[in-house]
């Protein structure tokens, strides 16, 4: 970090003082600015690689400096500096674009871990990265750039779209193209966790806070740290979970079961759901002040419909990915195999064509696998439909908590 710049615009000396000597003490060089107009001129002559601006500025708002920044230097991060308990400020910064924020009275720890998570560079993208966002059509294209800036963020992202269409691909990619790629990705299915246990998933529990509580364990908070923490099919959580996990958020801490203490938090939030969440709210079943808090910023996963030309390179993708965990060599789709999928509605989306191409190769003979080997006429409950989601929900919580398990040993 030696040869980088921080840029501290605030109007307060005590402040500008505070920032400057624990940025030295990580090795970083500073410069000052106690107002907006300052600020332009210093982006100007040198841009820095991080900004950490004040809201409150003598000649204007903290939020102009951010779309500015957006505007004349898109790759720069910058950070806001808001009052305490100023929440809503927050998520107007980070809506502008802002890279992340910190609240007054500055806690120095969480200070340099937002400092070291804005200047680290993220990961170069490897061709034909697995389990990528794969399609070539201008939707995809734009979801790829969409997510491309958003992984330089830290703001809550909710991702929606039909079941099957790969928000959890979405979400891992975020992830993977950020800064806390190299912290864990911890995915938990909202609506699979049995509602007496929410609390201690979210949150852990001490030793003795109930009965078979016989340890002290690490809940998803506690396991993400450092990294993403995803909450698919959000809008599946009790309304008495959504009051602790808007509390969460807000004050960046959370309490263990049983606990007597705040414990600090240290995640990306991303969510996801099938559902609508303008209407559930609505319909009062799911909270607006948490609505706002995780649908900071909204992002669209096109149905396969919406990209019917990418169904070509899809099955290839998905038919080598089949193949290869089988240990089979991947076979090729017949002409009238792919007129076949192309004429088909695909209520299930991009997980309806994995299932349907992974029973095809099972029931194929030879290289190629012909419309009869599809049986698109003997489909088996359609991903979305509430028999598969059952299914899939108790898979995904039997595998969310070994995989937790393994996390605490």
């Amino acid at each position: 970090m030696t040869e980088q710049n921080v840029l501290i615009v605030d109007d307060e000396p005590d402040i500008r003082e505070l920032l400057e000597i624990t940025l030295s003490r990580m090795g970083l060089r500073t410069t000052s600015a106690a107002n907006l107009a300052e600020a332009r001129q210093l982006l100007a002559g040198d841009p820095p690689q991080l900004c950490l601006t004040d809201m409150r500025l003598p000649d204007g708002n903290g939020i102009d400096l951010v779309r500015h920044i957006q505007q004349a230097f898109p790759r720069l991060p910058v950070a806001m500096i808001t009052a305490h308990g100023s929440i809503d400020a927050a998520i107007e910064a980070l809506k502008a674009g802002a890279f992340d924020f910190i609240s007054k009275p500055v806690d120095l720890d969480g200070l340099r871990r937002l400092v070291e998570q804005a200047l680290q560079a993220p990961p170069e993208e490897e061709a034909g990265d697995e389990g990528g966002i794969i399609g070539d059509t201008p939707a995809i294209r734009t979801l790829r750039q969409q997510v491309d800036k958003l992984a330089r963020s830290q703001a809550p992202v909710h991702i929606h779209g039909e079941s099957g269409t790969g928000k959890e691909v979405v979400a891992r990619q975020i992830h993977a193209r950020g800064p806390r790629a190299g912290g864990p990705f911890v995915a938990v299915n909202c609506g699979a966790i049995p509602a007496e246990l929410m609390e201690s998933e979210f949150f852990g529990h001490v030793k003795g806070a109930f009965t078979g509580a016989t340890r002290d364990k690490q809940g998803l908070f506690a396991l993400a740290r450092g990294g993403t923490l995803f909450l698919d099919e959000v809008a599946d959580l009790p309304l008495h979970m959504q009051v602790k996990l808007l509390r969460a958020i807000q004050e960046k801490s959370i309490r263990p079961v049983g606990g007597g203490e705040e414990l600090p938090t240290d995640v990306r939030l991303l969510s996801a759901t099938h559902k609508q969440l303008a209407n559930e709210v609505g319909a009062g079943r799911f909270r607006e002040d948490l609505y706002f808090r995780i649908n900071v910023i909204d992002l669209h996963v096109p149905a396969l419909r919406e990209r019917s030309e990418d169904l070509p390179l899809l099955a290839s993708a998905l038919l080598e990915r089949i193949a290869e965990s089988s240990g089979l060599a991947a076979p090729t789709l017949t002409e009238d195999a792919m007129a076949a999928l192309a004429a088909h509605s695909f209520p299930g989306n991009v997980r309806e064509l994995e299932n349907i191409l992974e029973r095809a190769l099972a029931l194929a003979e030879g290289e190629c696998i012909d419309a009869e080997d599809l049986r698109l006429n003997q489909s088996p409950p359609i991903p979305g439909g509430e028999q598969y989601n059952r299914r899939r929900d108790d898979r995904d919580w039997h595998r969310g908590a070994r995989a937790g398990r393994a996390g605490e040993r």
